[in-house]
């Protein structure tokens, strides 16, 4: 059993729907997806630690199954730039914290100014469903996003890139690189993937999905399960 399927697995025995970011992430990188590098800490040495391996700037947060809007709920710190901010971030962020929920994410500060975002959802007559389109926050409100039934080629994954309204974004544009459009493909492809080998996955949401250069960097994710699966 690989380490994907242990964490569903797991999360199922206890009865969970939905993924901690950490837990997300760990099935992103299974399948090659590129994902922030960051480690998950549950005590003030351990964080401590993980500060001082990633190294500033860092972005810190609370890390948990059950948690939804970190920002608005005061549990994410960003662009953190040393040791004083890193500790005033943990007391917080510790602070706000449910108990039981008593976990943080030590995670490397991606900087881009572009964002995107890639998910699968599974639809009750098409399966898999593979999304692709403008990331960060106005995206429910844009709602600009291009879907394919997986499993999906390359082919497929370039004309979704170039079906949403914002596709220059993807250019070189105002001294910025385009982007790496054989990376965003192999993402796409392997989104439908993870769909198409796991049945217990209900959605994958992954934004955003920041552009640092050319390269794309999944920097927050979600997976929701099946219930009752």
């Amino acid at each position: 059993m690989g380490k994907e399927q242990k964490i569903i697995k797991k999360a199922m025995e206890e009865g969970r729907t939905t993924l901690s970011e950490y837990e997300s992430k760990t099935i992103l990188r299974a399948y090659d997806i590129p994902v922030t590098r960051e480690i998950m800490v549950d005590g003030h040495q351990a964080f401590l630690d993980a500060v001082h391996e990633i190294g500033y700037p860092l972005v810190i947060k609370g890390c948990s199954p059950g948690l939804a809007h970190k920002t608005e709920q005061g549990l994410v710190a960003v662009d953190v730039r040393n040791d004083e901010e890193a500790e005033g971030a943990y007391q917080q962020i510790m602070s706000a914290l449910q108990s039981g929920e008593k976990a943080l994410l030590v995670q490397e500060m991606v900087k881009g100014s572009r964002e995107l975002m890639v998910g699968m959802t599974r639809d009750a007559q098409f399966g898999p469903c593979v999304m692709f389109g403008l990331g960060g926050i106005f995206t429910e409100i844009l709602k600009d996003v291009s879907f394919r039934v997986a499993p999906i080629t390359k082919r497929d994954a370039l004309e979704m890139m170039r079906e949403i309204k914002a596709h220059k974004i993807l250019d070189d544009i105002r001294g910025m690189p385009a982007a790496d459009l054989e990376i965003l493909s192999e993402i796409l492809i392997n989104i439908g993937q993870i769909g198409l080998e796991n049945e217990a996955i209900k959605e994958i949401d992954v934004n955003p999905l920041i552009l640092q250069e050319s390269k794309p960097v999944a920097v927050d994710a979600l997976v929701v399960l099946m219930p009752g699966s």
